[in-house]
């Protein structure tokens, strides 16, 4: 029998975004197989993607041998592109977002298969410890609570850019490799190789740069800057760190009150 045509990558919803104003929709969604429930004559999917969860079904004694054969094999974390059309559950999960629809499958492909996870994907399962879950961190990240964390951590450098590009303040990328300014603490040193026994120093700081800035006549700026410091661990310090790095002109410190004031109310605002 000739294989069905392969369908578009491109997806209709995200799985979070479906409610009960899409029923009747025929939609494409992309995602993971988070658990799967094979009942015999009904088999359920809840698919996960970065939006959300949706609940996927199918009907074992309507739908073709081929269908079947593919529904059967999925397993947990299996990479599925699925066709369907939105209905009403009869049976609403009310701790789900989705919880009131369900996606009735048309057609699914395996996008890729999966071995059995070495550690739990889901939160709330049994705990893995830490050395195992940076060993497979790809995967650790698949939890929506740190998924839910790198979202807050974006969202919150969009709200900071906004906030200083509004107050007029130029954002400057200042260079990674530099000569080493003395700050609080020791330097990462990089070697040169084009001038063998000399090093560049990681910044702890952009400290020097910015002021240049200063004295160019820029008079505001901002960055968002990565920094860089060879001390022992402590619970305020660690080797690599991100800080709003702010610089002014003509101000006194009610200027910076104020300027920064503003700023953590729009982060609780817009964020939390």
């Amino acid at each position: 029998m000739a294989k069905p045509p392969k369908q578009s990558m491109q997806r209709t919803h995200r799985n979070g975004d479906l409610s009960r104003v899409h029923v009747g929709e025929t939609v494409h969604l992309l995602g993971w197989a988070r658990r799967v429930r094979n009942l015999g004559s009904l088999i359920f999917i809840d698919l996960r993607d970065r939006w959300g969860l949706i609940q996927l079904t199918a009907d074992t004694t309507t739908i073709s041998s081929d269908l079947l054969r593919t529904l059967k094999s999925v397993r947990s974390e299996f990479v599925l592109s699925v066709k369907g059309t939105v209905e009403l559950r009869k049976s609403p999960n009310e701790e789900m977002v989705t919880g009131a629809i369900e996606v009735r499958i048309l057609d699914l492909q395996i996008l890729n298969s999966s071995l059995t996870p070495p550690i739990p994907i889901e939160d709330g399962g049994e705990p893995a410890g830490e050395e195992l879950r940076l060993r497979y961190r790809y995967l650790d990240l698949r939890k929506s609570s740190l998924q839910k964390n790198l979202w807050l951590r974006s969202e919150m450098s969009h709200i900071i850019r906004d906030h200083f590009r509004q107050n007029d303040f130029i954002e400057v990328e200042t260079p990674i490799l530099t000569k080493s300014t003395p700050e609080g603490a020791r330097d990462y040193l990089v070697p040169s190789r084009v001038h063998p026994g000399e090093f560049f120093a990681l910044p702890q700081s952009p400290q020097t740069l910015k002021q240049l800035c200063m004295i160019a006549g820029f008079d505001r700026y901002v960055q968002i800057a990565r920094c860089f410091r060879d001390e022992d661990l402590r619970a305020d310090r660690q080797p690599e760190f991100t800080q709003i790095d702010v610089e002014m002109s003509f101000i006194d410190e009610n200027d910076i009150y104020e300027m920064h004031e503003r700023l953590m109310k729009k982060v609780f605002k817009e964020v939390l």
